[in-house]
């Protein structure tokens, strides 16, 4: 069976469903009951935590110094400043996620709507 076997509507809903789903969720599961007799001190969990660090620190360069769509046509040391501001509002408020991305985000917006 393929993706163009099935003539029906609603197909490629289902397929995108369950392709998804085995990528993601599989190896979600599949990391939990691996990683239950996991120290957080041990080699291994301390090696998948700085991958999984890198891993989201190359997607944020990546936007940053590469983006595409709307993004892309904002100046570079807009996205750098906003990062940077993120950063350090991120820092300043103990460390919550949620404040950083909020405040680069208006730094952002805000840059955008200057027509910086």
């Amino acid at each position: 069976m393929s993706y163009s076997s099935i003539d029906a509507g609603w197909w490629p809903f289902v397929y995108i469903l369950v392709a998804g789903w085995f990528a993601t969720d599989f190896w979600r599961y599949a990391g939990v009951l691996l990683g239950r007799r996991l120290s957080e001190t041990s080699q291994a969990f301390v090696f998948v935590r700085a991958v999984a660090t890198a891993l989201v620190a190359a997607v944020i360069s990546r936007l940053i110094l590469f983006p595409s769509g709307s993004l892309a046509e904002t100046a570079l040391l807009l996205r750098l400043s906003a990062a940077v501001i993120g950063f350090i509002a991120f820092l300043l408020a103990g460390q919550r996620i949620a404040v950083g991305i909020g405040v680069a985000l208006l730094v952002l917006v805000a840059g955008m709507l200057s027509g910086f």
